[in-house]
């Protein structure tokens, strides 16, 4: 029978909850016994092959691009998994949202203390930067969310082998309290 197969997407963020699901040790050896890896920078893949069971996504949606993936993310992943407190509020990088777009884009190229013959960036490559940085869930229905910055090895580890063995996802208050 063929594996289960995981696709994972680092949006705006710190790449913290890859990370953490690497963090899970000598398990990513089980994990692989499970699972079959497609699009994700865990393999480099870059473009999906086919449709996924999990798709599980970190960051903040801040540019048109992010748009674009998060939307092909849904339209290839029977379960999506918000993870990471970026992906379900922002994070740190909504801070932004507090001042105009245009704001920030003069602070940071045009008027900030270590500018030098400043210029806001302008190159067709570079994605459009959007009003603001968007939850996950304000762009894409998504199906689970684990929260935390970053959530624990042990909390990822308990959702994925829950999800790809169709056990309940419920996970016990010691995974997910941050007091």
């Amino acid at each position: 029978m063929a594996k289960p197969l995981v696709a994972t997407a680092p949006f705006t963020g710190c790449f913290g909850c890859h990370m953490s699901l690497l963090d899970i040790d000598d398990r990513i050896l089980k994990l692989v016994e499970l699972v079959e890896f497609d699009k994700s920078p865990i393999n480099d893949i870059k473009v999906f092959t086919r449709p996924v069971d999990v798709g599980l996504l970190e960051g903040g949606i801040s540019n048109d691009e992010n748009v674009e993936w998060l939307i092909k993310f849904r339209e290839n992943c029977k379960i999506l998994v918000a993870v990471g407190q970026c992906a379900l509020t922002g994070g740190v990088p909504a801070m932004r949202n507090t001042v105009p777009l245009k704001e920030c884009l003069e602070e940071a190229y045009l008027k900030g203390p270590t500018v030098i013959d400043g210029k806001i960036p302008n190159d067709p490559e570079i994605p459009i930067l959007l009003d603001k940085v968007y939850p996950c869930h304000e762009i894409v229905k998504i199906d689970y969310f684990l929260p935390g910055c970053p959530p624990s090895a042990d909390t990822l580890w308990a959702a994925l082998t829950a999800l790809l063995t169709g056990k309940n996802v419920g996970l016990p208050y010691e995974l997910i309290k941050y007091d």
